[in-house]
């Protein structure tokens, strides 16, 4: 799964889950913050070599931002800023270095996904919100082990 508008798409998600658990001034913030981080970060030129690591990070960021939602107490305004930085920083930086700038556009509106998922949070229903962020995580290690794992199917074997 490298390059176009999946990887980011999927960190929005994940960011958007995680908003849905903060207070409603920080998501207001918040999403702004990780639309103009990630434009910025998604015009940076980051060297070719650097791919494989942003996109690990990028996996990372994915699993720690959707675990967010399994926290005991609600998110804070500063920490729902800085996780809605990082995840414009890594969304941006993938799109840099296996994208095009029109992927910024596929994967941002996913971020709205924070509207429906507060909405089931308030008719106690937000269960639904952590098994799509749990998907998320499970999604996010098999995406990031899979390049690194050998494979059958994705590795050259004995016979050939």
């Amino acid at each position: 799964m490298r390059g176009g508008a999946l990887p980011p798409a999927l960190l929005f998600a994940a960011l958007a889950f995680a908003l849905a658990f903060a207070p409603r001034r920080a998501v207001v913030a918040a999403l702004p913050l990780a639309g103009l981080v990630a434009l910025a970060a998604a015009f940076m030129p980051f060297p070719q070599r650097w791919t494989e690591g942003l996109f690990i990070g990028c996996w990372i960021s994915i699993i720690l931002t959707s675990a967010l939602v399994h926290l005991p107490r609600r998110l804070g305004s500063r920490p729902a800023l800085l996780i809605a930085a990082n995840a414009g920083l890594w969304a941006g930086a993938t799109i840099a270095v296996a994208g095009a700038p029109a992927d910024l556009a596929r994967a941002l509106p996913l971020v709205l996904l924070v509207l429906p998922s507060r909405w089931l949070i308030e008719h106690r229903a937000g269960v639904a919100v952590k098994v799509a962020a749990s998907w998320l995580i499970a999604v996010a290690i098999l995406a990031a082990t899979l390049p690194i794992v050998p494979t059958p199917g994705y590795v050259a074997d004995h016979m050939e």
